[in-house]
């Protein structure tokens, strides 16, 4: 368990993050932009992030006068970009009498530490990557907040990928505030174990609600020849490439 920033966007910092946004992906000609986090949902480490090919980018915006503040911290987008094995990349914006503008050429993005600028298509190359362990963790939160949001129809109250923080998700269900851990699994490996803190972290959250799950989130390749022999080795899972899932709902956790 760990204390993390709560903060929301203001109205203008929305408008900055919305400018930004539509910046990003008018430059992925291609149409080939997969968006990992576009949104504000609390709580945030980046305030972008998507994968270009097999490369990942995670990015900060930023007023570049000081005149407008943006929620989390100059931590918070190089914490998922190590985690993740992506790139820490930000974004220096400036309003202008005609909106919100990028700073910088082409993409806007620069790197944090040298300050040059980051074209994410020179980045892009043909080597298969392994999906590092928080990679597929933020995957299996994106499953289960998309069976909460889409198939349910509960709305989100916050999510974050994180997998040194629990609960992953809270969501406001029947009974008012609801909350769920989530874990993902790799294939041959079925079922993710609840872990062994449920007791501390059912505790901790009981200060809101009462009602909380466990969410098992099971991924293996869609190339895998899944051999029940064994003799055939699991494939590894591919950033990038397709992904089978298994999961099979909601599972209450009993608190005493």
């Amino acid at each position: 368990m760990q204390n993390i920033e709560m903060q929301e966007a203001t109205q203008e910092f929305a408008r900055c993050w919305q400018a930004a946004g539509r910046h990003l992906q008018s430059m992925a000609h291609d149409g080939k932009l997969n968006w990992l986090k576009a949104d504000l949902i609390p709580p945030i480490l980046e305030h972008l992030s998507f994968r270009l090919g097999n490369q990942l980018f995670y990015v900060r915006v930023f007023d570049i006068d000081g005149q407008v503040k943006g929620p989390g911290n100059d931590k918070g987008y190089r914490t998922i970009a190590d985690g993740c094995k992506g790139h820490a990349c930000l974004m220096p914006m400036r309003n202008t009498p005609r909106g919100w503008e990028t700073c910088k050429a082409d993409w806007g993005l620069i790197d944090p530490d040298s300050g040059k600028t980051i074209d994410p298509y020179n980045l892009v190359n043909d080597e298969k990557i392994i999906m590092t362990d928080w990679e597929v963790h933020d995957f299996a939160v994106q499953v289960v907040r998309d069976q909460i949001t889409n198939k349910l129809g509960y709305e989100l109250m916050s999510s974050q990928g994180n997998p040194e923080v629990d609960p992953s998700i809270w969501f406001v269900g029947d009974r008012g505030p609801e909350w769920v851990v989530v874990r993902g699994v790799r294939y041959p490996d079925l079922e993710a174990t609840m872990p062994s803190n449920i007791a501390e972290i059912a505790d901790i959250c009981l200060r809101t609600s009462r009602t909380g799950y466990f969410a098992s989130v099971g991924c293996a390749s869609t190339e895998d020849a899944f051999d029940p022999s064994g003799e055939i080795p699991a494939l590894p899972l591919w950033r990038g490439h397709g992904i089978f899932v298994r999961f099979q709902g909601l599972g209450p956790v009993e608190i005493q």
